[in-house]
């Protein structure tokens, strides 16, 4: 029980605290829409089994003590971030609510847009790895592992549906479009500047 309490409460502090991924599901909600903001929700639940299953095989250890390995992926997920984070920066195109959702950004682009976004991140990874290393028993089985994983990843789904369905709310979806060029702004430079800390901190490794 007290292992279960651990994990939970490790995995809620990481899902709560603000990110890439908030600031993604925040950007597709109130400019795409809910079903957008729900997909990007559920990608992003999915991405985190993408470092569950590595981490669970022992994989993870290998790239956390191989620098070149840790880098490369510090650096994929830091062009992701810098590049989506550019895009909303310099996105002119002025969405309203009237907009078609499946014609703006489709169904699989906000499923897709979730779920790099946490792969690709290495700051997951880290929750992860750290999660099972000092939290869950050593030789537990791979049912408990990925009950762990399993809740890991509803624990994630539920938060960023939350914040889907708040941000795509019609009062403060209108408040936000009004305002579309300065929030996409603050969104794309938030996205950028954690993609230049991911990378710097990479290179410093």
């Amino acid at each position: 029980m007290n292992e279960l309490l651990a994990v939970a409460a490790i995995t809620i502090l990481a899902v709560i605290s603000p990110g890439p991924d908030f600031a993604m599901v925040t950007r597709n909600s109130y400019a795409y829409g809910r079903k957008a903001g729900l997909l990007s929700a559920l990608g992003i639940a999915l991405g985190v089994q993408v470092h569950v299953v590595y981490t669970v095989f022992g994989i993870a250890v290998v790239i956390a003590h191989s620098p070149i390995l840790f880098l490369v992926m510090k650096l994929a997920g830091a062009a992701y971030l810098i590049y989506i984070g550019f895009r909303s920066f310099t996105n002119r195109s002025q969405v309203t609510l009237d907009t078609d959702v499946n014609g703006t950004i489709g169904t699989f682009g906000a499923f897709r847009t979730g779920f790099l976004t946490n792969a690709l991140n290495p700051k997951t990874m880290l929750f992860v790895v750290s999660s099972y290393t000092q939290v869950v028993r050593p030789g537990s089985s791979l049912s408990v592992d990925f009950g762990y994983g399993l809740f890991m990843s509803f624990a994630h789904w539920t938060w960023f549906s939350l914040v889907a369905v708040f941000f795509s709310s019609e009062v403060l979806r209108h408040t936000m479009l009004n305002r579309q060029r300065f929030v996409d702004r603050v969104i794309g430079t938030a996205l950028m500047a954690l993609g230049l800390s991911l990378a710097l901190t990479g290179v410093g490794r």
